[in-house]
């Protein structure tokens, strides 16, 4: 199996920050994507995150739903 790349990881690090900055949990994400037009449910979006494989689209769409206004990239 291949390594994981140590941008997904970045990635995936940095929206669990912001995730837990903004006291938000998976299943309020899943309701706030559900708000911008991404039918997923909790199971899949812990799973897709998990994995840090996701597109830059969504993460900065799951930015915005959370409502981060700044990146802390350290």
């Amino acid at each position: 199996m291949p390594e994981r790349n140590d941008w997904e990881e970045k990635a995936k690090g940095l929206l669990r920050a912001e995730m837990s900055r903004h006291s938000v949990t998976y299943a309020q994400l899943t309701e706030r994507l559900s708000e911008h037009g991404v039918k997923d449910n909790e199971r899949n979006l812990r799973n897709k995150v998990a994995r840090g494989k996701f597109t830059a689209g969504f993460f900065l769409l799951c930015l915005h739903a959370l409502g981060s206004s700044h990146l802390y990239l350290d």
